[in-house]
């Protein structure tokens, strides 16, 4: 948690053979460079090791950020509008044809996301800040890696990373609410899935729902003691007990269940058939888990209350909310299926200790083991000291409380260019100047998110690319 979106690439294109500006005639030229620098980072990083990725975010995001008030400028002349408070008089030679590697759609095991030929600036503007958006939550996902790594953190150090995760996930959220407030985008028929109007609202919902979800992160001792567990070196379980105060337990389950509504809601919208098949499962997983989480939650405020045998019950609620179905007993796992679920845990540890892919299961395995360490340690309790009955929980579950809503997510204000940026591009284009490319090469035949471009079987360099491949340190 978060996803890992995959960020996409995208073909050569001189924006200049298809737009032209009588007014500000620097300005389609100035919009390629931009756009060069952009194309080749988004390249760069697709070559990169999954470890080595993180590192080439800011680099990405930074290329992304200085290219949308150049495509918004082209985006808004061409539709006649204002560029700030400036008249920008655009052209339009031929419209835009442009190619964007299509991540989030439903592809066959062992073949590349496909490249498909987009007509228009709208297509070009869905993807461009589509990726800026996905490049937010991978900034994100890199705060929130240090959570469930096996090392000791101060109260600080997590509120610090949960914080910035919270900031950067609600940034997300915006950008695609602003891409869905677009007319030429939430109108598109011909779009690929990963800018449909339901894919964007979806991917809305699923950042608002991890935003919200994180907030009980900072101030869960629950969570952390069972990730400081598994640090040998931590000794605090000897002589300090992890607490949490009443109120808030009620509070946070609420906020659970608010994320959980946003979940439900992206995981009715991402249709199956055309969206990637990890995409649907982790917003399935996320609603799980947040489900899962409330439970949980619900069961520490009854066991503070004195009801342990009903605290047993909302863990036994939570377990099903998880979708556990491994017998507990004496704090082991017992069959196949939790053997299975051992298994599955050590994967994802190596994962994280690997930088790989973890988190696909949207924090399932994490809650997992609380409710599992609470569920061990209450049921020897109310076995020795204190005996209650457990109740059944389906009516518990049924009498959960409604979601509670933490964020107010704020509007997104994309970037402009400024008055003195708009008068330079009045000035004619210099002859002799040339446009940036990148020494990425655009090739097809490669590894892309973990998967294979080429079907098992095929021979080497056989795969086809439609898009314009370019060669090392090139200019247009």
């Amino acid at each position: 948690m978060p996803f890992p979106f995959p960020l996409p690439t995208t073909s050569s294109v001189p924006l200049f053979d298809f737009v032209e500006s009588a007014t500000h005639p620097s300005l389609p030229l100035a919009a390629t460079t931009k756009r060069s620098v952009l194309e080749d980072a988004l390249k760069k990083h697709k070559r990169l090791a999954p470890r080595d990725r993180t590192a080439h975010l800011p680099i990405v995001q930074h290329a992304v950020a200085s290219y949308v008030p150049y495509l918004l400028a082209l985006n808004a002349a061409s539709g006649f509008g204002d560029v700030g408070p400036e008249r920008v008089d655009l052209a339009v030679k031929k419209p835009l044809e442009v190619e964007w590697r299509s991540t989030l759609s439903a592809t066959l095991p062992g073949r590349e996301p496909p490249r498909p030929k987009l007509v228009g600036l709208h297509h070009e503007t869905a993807f461009t800040l589509s990726t800026l958006a996905y490049t937010y939550s991978l900034l994100a996902r890199s705060q929130l890696r240090m959570l469930h790594e096996a090392t000791m953190l101060s109260t600080e150090q997590r509120t610090s990373a949960v914080s910035a995760a919270m900031k950067h996930l609600l940034e997300a959220h915006s950008i695609h609410q602003y891409l869905l407030s677009l007319p030429s985008v939430s109108a598109a028929k011909d779009a690929p899935a990963d800018i449909q109007p339901s894919t964007i609202s979806a991917l809305a919902s699923i950042a608002l729902a991890e935003a919200t979800l994180i907030v009980v992160s900072k101030d869960d001792p629950y969570a952390a003691a069972v990730s400081d567990d598994r640090n040998e070196s931590n000794k605090d379980w000897m002589y300090k007990a992890p607490s949490i105060p009443k109120v808030r337990a009620h509070l946070f389950a609420r906020i659970c269940l608010a994320a959980a509504e946003h979940a439900g809601q992206a995981q009715g919208l991402l249709g199956p058939g055309k969206i990637d098949a990890d995409l649907v499962k982790y917003a399935t997983d996320l609603r799980r888990t947040a489900r899962g989480k409330a439970a949980r939650f619900l069961a520490i405020d009854a066991e503070l209350s004195g009801k342990t045998g009903e605290g047993l019950a909302w863990l036994q609620g939570a377990r099903k909310e998880l979708g556990l179905t491994f017998e507990l007993k004496d704090g082991q796992r017992k069959g196949l299926k939790g053997l299975k679920q051992s298994w599955q845990e050590r994967r994802e540890d190596k994962r994280v200790e690997k930088g790989g892919e973890w988190g696909m299961d949207a924090g399932k395995l994490e809650e997992t083991r609380v409710v599992e360490m609470l569920e061990a340690k209450w049921d020897k309790e109310n076995s020795t000291i204190n005996v209650q009955l457990v109740p059944p929980y389906e009516p518990l579950l049924a009498s959960m409380p409604t979601g509670r809503e933490y964020h107010s997510p704020q509007p997104y204000q994309p970037p402009l260019l400024d008055a003195q940026t708009l008068a330079l591009m009045r000035a004619p284009p210099d002859p002799e100047e040339r446009v940036f490319r990148g020494d990425e090469e655009d090739s097809g035949g490669e590894e892309y998110g973990g998967r294979t471009s080429e079907p098992v079987g095929a021979f080497p360099g056989t795969s086809q690319d439609y898009s314009r491949s370019g060669t090392g340190n090139s200019y247009y």
